[in-house]
């Protein structure tokens, strides 16, 4: 049985979809195949579990001596399992082959494999991990449900980040495809803020499972309400037609440019910044971003600038190999500063303005690796009635256009709240 053929199976058995990318070819290798006969059992009461049994073909039925009840007869079909559970050492009840039926044993000696310390890597242990797998890490619920988290030494923000939705939410919708489809596009919508205090419930629907591509819809929900919906597409690698017109624009490399941490020190001690601002810049404690950022020019959210920006990006730390991951890393840092961009033109006469995400939507149109550099350069060619547009572009090393996106947000200018003040005198 072709390896290949068997891990795509084995990334659509529900049982499976909390485990690394890695643990299925290990699993391939691993399995054996039995052929049975119509009418022969595959396993009898009382008789010892030789491991877990996934139906690769054909059709099976439970058949439990304590009810015999025609009408509720039990059938196991294509990506059903038996044999592994917490039950004890002897299976429960038995298994009839109702067809000509080809199972897949993984037997007992391997079953560590179906316990991974994480859901993106089955081998380190997750104090090795980057923060930002450590934020894209899912508990496993049921079949196709899973529960996120902010941890609390994520970015804080008044709500949840729009990129933890859009990373989790993918990181949900991939675990439910099997490993050689890979995410090409996405649409997210933002409903309603987030509580960074409370877990948000991750319900994938399987829209479509095809042999070149699979469809996946994803509901986030909080307080019993949903907050955040996104539709996904994934497809399996093919060669085909290849071009690119636009090309990467001249930017300094992101060795030459000052870090986060290096622009705060300079901020602090530059005396032809005011003492009032430098002493605000001292005051704050600053805590990394899970995203290392290099800005290409300066950026300010208090003066005006050209609608437009460009920064290099990567995750801080080394990800896992999983290429699923490395897309849901670049999902979760593309909701950096990208809607603000639309808010460049407008920063002048002391205005203070925000922007809030309304929908986010992004094509992946070459492999990415999100722990190393990639450029994003961002245009917000309009805004109107309260929202700004905003598309940007992610360039590897090499200069490959490896994604585009773009933004509608809600943007506004933010009302100073209290009276003005007295004078002392």
């Amino acid at each position: 049985m072709d390896p290949e053929e068997v891990i795509e199976f084995l990334g659509q058995v529900p049982l499976l979809q909390r485990l690394p990318s890695s643990s299925y070819g290990k699993i391939a290798h691993v399995v054996e195949v039995k052929h049975y006969e119509s009418g022969e059992y595959v396993v009898r009461e009382g008789e010892p579990v030789a491991g877990l049994c996934l139906i690769w073909d054909g059709e099976a039925e439970i058949s439990d001596s304590s009810n015999a009840d025609e009408g509720n007869r039990l059938l196991l079909r294509k990506y059903d399992y038996f044999g592994h559970g917490r039950t004890g050492s002897t299976h429960q009840v038995s298994v009839v082959a109702l067809s000509a039926l080809t199972c897949l044993i993984l037997p007992n000696k391997y079953i560590y494999l179906l316990q991974p310390k994480s859901i993106w890597n089955a081998d380190e242990t997750p104090e090795n991990f980057s923060l930002v797998e450590h934020i894209l890490h899912l508990e496993p619920l049921d079949v196709n449900i899973f529960r996120g988290f902010t941890p609390p030494d994520a970015p804080a923000f008044r709500q949840v980040f729009g990129g933890q939705f859009i990373g989790q939410a993918l990181a949900a919708a991939s675990k439910t495809v099997d490993c050689f489809k890979l995410l090409h596009s996405l649409h997210a919508t933002f409903i309603l803020r987030g509580d960074n205090n409370v877990p948000i419930i991750y319900q994938v629907s399987r829209i479509r499972d095809g042999n070149n591509f699979a469809t996946r819809l994803v509901e986030a929900t909080q307080h019993g309400a949903v907050i955040f919906t996104i539709i996904a597409s994934f497809q399996k690698e093919q060669l085909g037609f290849e071009h690119q017109t636009v090309s990467m624009p001249p930017v300094p490399s992101p060795e030459t440019l000052l870090s986060m941490e290096e622009l705060q020190e300079r901020h602090m001690t530059d005396p032809r910044l005011p003492m009032d601002y430098r002493r605000r810049v001292a005051s704050k404690k600053f805590v990394p971003w899970p995203i290392e950022i290099r800005f290409c020019e300066r950026y300010s959210t208090r003066e005006e600038s050209r609608p437009s920006f460009s920064y290099w990006l990567r995750a801080r730390g080394k990800l896992s190999d999983d290429p699923a991951l490395h897309r849901c890393v670049v999902a979760y840092a593309s909701d950096l500063i990208f809607a603000g961009v639309s808010l460049n033109p407008h920063r002048k006469g002391g205005i203070i303005a925000s922007a809030l995400s309304l929908d986010h939507s992004m094509w992946f149109h070459r492999p990415v690796k999100a722990d190393d550099w990639v450029l994003f350069t961002i245009d917000s060619p309009t805004a109107y009635g309260g929202r700004g547009f905003v598309t940007g572009r992610m360039y590897n090393r090499k200069g490959e256009l490896v994604v585009s996106l773009t933004q509608e947000a809600r943007v506004r200018e933010v009302k100073q709240s209290g009276e003005s003040p007295k004078p002392r005198l």
